[in-house]
C-alpha cells in the first residue's frame, strides 16, 4: 500500500469515526419540546428588512403567555398592530448587537424572558416556549436549530442540504461540542448573566460564538430548543450561497483559528477521498471510502429526520428523506466555501458594509460597497 493510500485511509477513518460518534450521539432519545408561560420580551432586530422578512415580522404568534413583539430597525416596516417598532440606528461595528443594547436600555424587561430572534425565521408560540422555558428554568443561553425550507434550484438545495444534512447542521455541531457549545444566533433566549455580556460583543463579527465562549468561561451552559427555527428560502443563486458560507469560513478563521483546519479533515472530506479513490485505486482505501460514505448516509438520514419541520413548518417538503445524499451536495458547498476563503483577505461584506476582521473575532468598520474596489 502506498504512503498516500495509507494517509487517505487514516484521514478516513478519521472522518467516519467522528461520524459514527455524531450519529450514535443523535440517536438518543429526545426530550419533549418544553412548555412555557413566562412573559417573554421577542426583539427583532433588523435593518432593512426584505418583502419576506417583512412577512415573517408581521405573523400572528400564538403564545400562551404575555408577549411584547419589538421590531428594531432605523425605519418602520409595514407592520401590524400587535408588532412594535422602536427606532434604532446603532453606531457599534455588530449593527445586531448594537440593536439590542438599545432596546435592552429603552424597554423594561424585569420578569420578561428576552428572546432575540432574526427577521428571516418564521416565528410561533412554539418556538417562543421552546426558547423561553430553559432561561425560566435557569439555563444562561437557548439556542435553536435553523431549519431552511422552501429550497428552489440546486443552490438552494445546496444550503438546506448543508444546515440540515450535513456535519454542519446545528443540532449535529451542538451535540460534538468540546468547550464553548455550538450556537446559532438566528433564535436566542437570554438570560440576565448572558444580557450582562453583550456589551463586550459590540465589536464581535462572530457574536454568538464568542458569547457561547465568555459563558463557557463562567462555567454556563447552553440549551438546544427541540423547536426549529424555520427559515423560508429566498431565491438565490449559487454564487451568493458560496459568498455567504465563505463569510461563515472567514468568520470561523478569525474567531477560531483552532478550529478552522477540521472543516476539510472532518466536516468536508468526502469529495477528497471519493476523487483520492479513484486516483490511487487501492481496494483498501476504496473499501475506506464507501464506509465513510454508508456512515455518513445514515448521518444524513437521522439528521433529515429529526430537523424535519413536520407541524412547525407545514409538511416536509416532499418527504423528509426524498432527497437522502443532498448530503453531497452540501459538503461540496461547504468545501468550496473553504478552499475561497483561504484566498480571501480579512475583511467581509455584509449588506453593503465593509468589515475588517482582526484576532479573536474581533472587526472594525471599512467602507461602503460603493466604494468598495472587488468586494468579498
Amino acid at each position: 500500500m502506498s504512503t498516500w493510500a495509507a494517509l487517505a485511509m487514516a484521514w478516513g477513518g478519521l472522518a467516519g469515526g467522528f461520524s459514527a460518534v455524531a450519529l450514535a450521539r443523535l440517536m438518543r432519545r429526545r426530550p419533549a419540546a418544553a412548555s412555557t408561560r413566562v412573559p417573554v420580551l421577542l426583539l427583532r432586530p433588523v435593518d432593512a428588512p426584505t418583502p419576506r422578512e417583512v412577512e415573517n415580522l408581521a405573523t400572528p404568534i400564538d403564545y400562551p403567555g404575555p408577549l411584547e413583539h419589538v421590531v428594531l430597525a432605523p425605519e418602520r416596516p409595514p407592520l401590524p398592530e400587535h408588532v412594535r417598532w422602536v427606532p434604532s440606528e446603532p453606531s457599534t461595528p455588530n449593527r445586531k448587537v448594537g440593536h439590542l443594547l438599545h432596546a435592552l436600555r429603552v424597554l423594561p424587561r424585569e420578569g420578561r424572558v428576552v428572546l432575540v430572534v432574526d427577521a428571516d425565521v418564521v416565528v410561533t408560540g412554539e418556538l417562543v416556549a421552546g426558547l423561553a422555558a430553559p432561561v425560566a428554568a435557569g439555563v444562561a443561553l437557548s439556542t435553536a436549530v435553523p431549519t431552511p425550507v422552501g429550497a428552489r434550484g440546486l443552490s438552494g438545495r445546496a444550503v438546506a442540504a448543508l444546515l440540515r444534512r450535513t456535519h454542519h447542521s446545528f443540532r449535529a455541531l451542538h451535540v460534538m461540542s468540546a468547550g464553548a457549545a455550538a450556537v446559532c444566533g438566528k433564535a436566542l433566549g437570554l438570560s440576565d448573566r448572558a444580557v450582562e455580556e453583550l456589551p463586550a460583543l459590540a465589536d464581535h463579527i462572530g457574536e454568538d460564538l464568542e458569547l457561547s465562549k465568555r459563558l463557557h468561561a463562567r462555567g454556563l451552559g447552553v440549551a438546544l430548543c427541540e423547536v426549529p427555527a424555520v427559515v423560508p428560502l429566498a431565491a438565490g443563486d449559487w454564487d451568493a450561497a458560496l459568498a455567504r458560507f465563505t463569510r461563515w469560513m472567514q468568520v470561523l478563521r478569525s474567531h477560531r483559528p483552532g478550529l478552522y483546519p477540521t472543516v476539510p479533515l472532518l466536516f468536508t472530506p468526502t469529495w477528497p477521498l471519493l476523487v483520492l479513490g479513484m486516483a490511487v485505486g487501492s481496494p483498501g482505501l476504496l473499501g475506506c471510502v464507501a464506509a465513510l460514505v454508508a456512515v455518513r448516509t445514515l448521518l444524513s438520514w437521522r439528521l433529515a429526520w429529526l430537523s424535519a419541520p413536520g407541524a412547525h413548518a407545514g409538511g416536509s417538503e416532499g418527504g423528509a428523506l426524498r432527497f437522502a445524499l443532498d448530503w453531497l451536495l452540501g459538503e461540496a458547498l461547504l468545501l468550496a466555501a473553504f478552499v475561497r476563503s483561504l484566498a480571501h483577505p480579512p475583511r467581509v461584506t455584509w449588506r453593503g458594509r465593509v468589515y475588517a476582521l482582526h484576532p479573536g473575532g474581533r472587526m472594525s468598520p471599512g467602507w461602503t460597497e460603493l466604494k468598495q474596489e472587488g468586494g468579498v
